[in-house]
């Protein structure tokens, strides 16, 4: 499954500390980033992560545009609801698009850590028929 991962400034070290937590998930998967937090994951992990543009520079539109051809299965996006990005309208749109287009998405660690439990136990197969 592909499983797209964005963090905020605020909660890269969290999104750290749950791919460290999660690895062995992770690493069975196809995993996508937005630049910072790609390099980040990677450096923690040795996970390989396929890795978009910093997030303000275009990376969250990136893949944003693989959620729209249907190419995410999954999108962990911890984002800091408090301080508002610069680039929110992009924020906002890759949340948006995992509605439109039925993409199970986790905005804070209790929902990333559930869906990363189902997805280990192949609760999402239903993800490969929808396509």
């Amino acid at each position: 499954m592909n499983i797209g991962l964005i963090a905020h400034d605020s909660k890269k070290t969290l999104m750290e500390n749950f791919c460290i937590a999660y690895r062995g998930i992770l690493s069975k998967n196809t995993l996508f980033a937005t630049g910072t937090t790609g390099q980040l994951i990677e450096e923690v992990t040795n996970l390989s992560i396929h890795k978009y543009l910093a997030g303000p520079l275009g990376g969250t539109q990136q893949l944003g545009a693989q959620i729209e051809h249907d190419q995410m299965d999954l999108v962990i996006f911890l984002r800091d609801p408090l301080k508002p990005a610069p680039h929110e309208p992009d924020v906002n749109n890759v949340v948006r698009l995992c509605d439109i287009h039925n993409i199970p998405l986790a905005t804070n660690l209790a929902t990333a850590e559930l869906l990363v439990k189902s997805l280990d136990r192949g609760d999402l197969e239903w993800r490969e028929m929808y396509k």
